[in-house]
């Protein structure tokens, strides 16, 4: 079973990577802003996140993939390269589109921390790990990136109306 843990792990940790470097980009497009300081405390969380992945792995005895994370963050950049509806520059679709997508991840997450709580086992192998804070901070980290991308929406597809 630990082989499968390992493969699942790896996986796992390259896609966190992922959404590391995507929430610091968001953060860096949006900084000076009220969006900004909610991207720089959901990055923190996130690269936080990372490193009690990379916790749990050594803890466990799974080394990491470096062509799996690499893999990722080479995806990474290259999601830079699609078009936002401008031929330069940061747009609106853009701050969508990464808001949209750390939302998703952050959803993820949280499914990622039950099943290693749950299902894997690793609540009573690794007690020293807080699941249950790390899924509340996903929810947190959701509850504070809603308002943002609900908004931005709006903005973007021009449906001014309030839907609260």
């Amino acid at each position: 079973m630990d082989y499968f843990l390992g493969i699942y792990l790896r996986d796992q940790l390259a896609a966190g990577v992922l959404w590391r470097e995507l929430a610091q980009r968001a953060e860096r497009n949006n900084r000076g802003s009220e969006l900004g300081e909610a991207l720089h405390d959901v990055a923190t969380g996130i690269a936080e996140d990372v490193d009690t992945f990379r916790t749990i792995m050594r803890k466990l005895s799974i080394r990491e993939d470096p062509v799996k994370t690499t893999m990722a963050l080479v995806g990474e950049r290259m999601g830079r390269l699609k078009l936002n509806g401008r031929l330069t520059g940061y747009s609106p679709l853009s701050r969508f589109e990464e808001l949209e997508l750390l939302v998703m991840g952050i959803e993820g997450k949280k499914v990622l921390w039950t099943t290693l709580r749950d299902l894997a086992g690793l609540a009573t192998r690794l007690p020293q790990i807080d699941f249950d804070h790390l899924e509340q901070r996903a929810t947190q980290q959701r509850a504070r990136l809603e308002p943002f991308r609900e908004r931005v929406g709006r903005e973007v597809f021009g449906n001014a109306e309030a839907t609260e």
